[in-house]
């Protein structure tokens, strides 16, 4: 059973540990290793993703005591951070967490939810009814990659 709960301190370095890893493992479809690489660099910066994370405010999905991902909801609608464990990919947990997010935006009283998702996981948002704002292309770390900007109006 996935359960929802509210980020710890304690989660930072396995809620980073997912981040590079889903990067890693999921998004080689669609990106580079140059890419990759620029996009979430093997160099852990601890305090930069504690005090990352601390401002997120996310929300853990967990399975019995294994985090398995993590999402946000900021007060402006903006889901900044939604990553799944590369090895529990297909098994609810995306779905869990976007239910959190669509049910407490609508608690909150938030009517434009909007996120920058890479191609990867673009059909997942476009499955719970975001639609295409703009695509882009940015640049980190000397590489180039292109993302959309999804939202969704409830």
């Amino acid at each position: 059973m996935i359960t929802i709960r509210n980020y710890k301190n304690s989660d930072a370095e396995t809620l980073r540990s997912i981040h590079f890893n889903t990067i890693h493992n999921i998004n080689t479809r669609d990106y580079t290793k140059e890419q990759l690489d620029a996009w979430a660099p093997a160099s852990i910066d601890k305090e930069f993703w504690q005090e990352r994370f601390k401002g997120l405010s996310p929300f853990v999905a967990q399975i019995n005591e294994t985090i398995v991902g993590y999402t946000d909801l900021q007060n402006n609608g903006l889901i900044d951070h939604f990553f799944c464990h590369h090895r529990y990919q297909g098994k609810g947990i995306g779905r869990k967490l976007m239910t959190h997010v669509l049910s407490l935006a609508k608690e909150r009283g938030i009517k434009r939810l909007y996120s920058e998702v890479s191609i990867t996981a673009r059909p997942f948002y476009e499955h719970f009814g975001f639609h295409l704002e703009k695509e882009q292309v940015f640049e980190i770390r000397g590489q180039k990659l292109k993302n959309f900007v999804m939202e969704k109006f409830i």
